[in-house]
């Protein structure tokens, strides 16, 4: 089984950014574990960021200016490297740095590079160590996170499991921060509760990290929908790894997988690309796209907003306003007063008959 193990920057570090060595030693045993019971492993690793901030003198708190972060970057991720590189050496694995970017999930050419590279790590036997190309790439720092792009990594390389790493012990039905009676959700099988969950969980746990759990579950629902098992677990918890491997009931909480799996063009679409604008339809446009799985034509749009071109990502909402599905539109955004409520056969020539084609069109609950 190939799995990918995320480990996000307030458990791998302290509260001043320095690397908790402790915590990386922990996470190397158990991905020799792991290893050795003939299991593939890809680690996605944040701290970078959080390694720089002692070196570079920001040790009282993490800056927000883009430029700032990518030369803490710079600086702690070479830091990073060589502690996983010492840690995993004394079981004599080997790991590699591979560093992603957005384009590196958006275009082609670039994520079937990105594939082979994975693959072929893989099946020498190496340990990829995967974090955002923070250091050059801008957009890579817009994500903010690498929660995305250890989901998108686990469809990328063929993954059965996702194990998403925290400081607490899984999803709960309320912050545990600040609420005593919170309960962990053991199980989630239903995608439509997430967002719920999510506004419950409350925001990102310390001002090093930069996801927090509605960040975790939103990469849940990308790898759901791959077809990609996630759990969501106590980076402390002994043999957590193990255990999530197992399936052992009490270890966080898991999401299961969808039976239909995402093809990577869809997925990309509607996880990895950056919507420009948003389509307003009807509710029963809104049906045909989610039951049936039909194209969004003109009859059914209400309305837009934004500034696009044919080619961009928008979102598409319904009546009440919420985003359901993400597509590639093929009418830019100053001719759309020309389609929009109008059948088919009464756009004027010239125009595409669909808004969005159902192949380019990803539905996201």
């Amino acid at each position: 089984m190939i799995v990918v193990v995320k480990i996000g920057t307030s458990s791998i570090t302290e509260a001043d950014g320095t690397i908790k060595a402790g915590a990386v030693a922990k996470l190397s045993g158990e991905v020799a574990a792991a290893v050795a019971s003939d299991h593939q492993v890809v680690v996605v690793s944040s701290g970078a960021i959080g390694a720089g901030l002692p070196v570079l003198g920001f040790a009282r708190g993490r800056p927000r200016d883009p430029v700032t972060l990518q030369a803490l970057s710079a600086v702690g991720q070479s830091r990073l490297m060589a502690l996983y590189q010492e840690c995993l050496g004394g079981y004599g694995l080997v790991c590699g740095q591979v560093l992603l970017a957005p384009r590196d999930f958006l275009e082609r050419s670039q994520y079937l590079h990105a594939q082979r590279t994975l693959a072929r790590l893989l099946k020498l036997g190496v340990i990829p160590i995967v974090n955002e190309n923070d250091a050059v790439a801008d957009d890579a720092i817009r994500w903010g996170d690498n929660d995305r792009i250890a989901a998108l990594v686990a469809h990328m390389v063929g993954a059965e499991l996702l194990v998403l790493l925290t400081d607490i012990e899984g999803v709960h039905t309320a912050d545990p921060r600040f609420d005593t009676e919170a309960r962990i959700v053991e199980e989630i099988t239903d995608l439509g509760i997430l967002d719920e969950l999510a506004a419950a969980a409350g925001g990102s746990g310390t001002d090093r990290g930069s996801g927090g759990m509605a960040s975790k579950l939103a990469a849940a629902r990308i790898a759901s929908r791959s077809g990609v098992r996630t759990v969501i677990a106590a980076a402390h918890r002994h043999q957590v790894v193990a255990d999530a491997l197992a399936g052992v009931p009490g270890t966080g909480s898991t999401v299961v997988a969808q039976p239909r799996r995402l093809s990577a063009r869809k997925l990309w679409i509607g996880f990895a690309m950056v919507p420009t604008g948003t389509i307003q339809v009807d509710a029963g446009a809104r049906r045909a796209v989610m039951e049936r799985g039909a194209s969004l034509l003109g009859i059914g749009v209400t309305g837009h907003e934004g500034s696009f071109q044919v080619g961009d990502a928008v979102d598409v909402c319904g009546p009440d306003g919420q985003v359901f599905a993400r597509g590639l539109v093929k009418v830019p955004s100053e001719e759309m007063h020309s389609v929009v409520g109008m059948r088919t056969d009464s756009i004027p020539s010239g125009r595409p008959d669909e808004v969005i084609h159902r192949d380019s069109l990803t539905v996201l609950l």
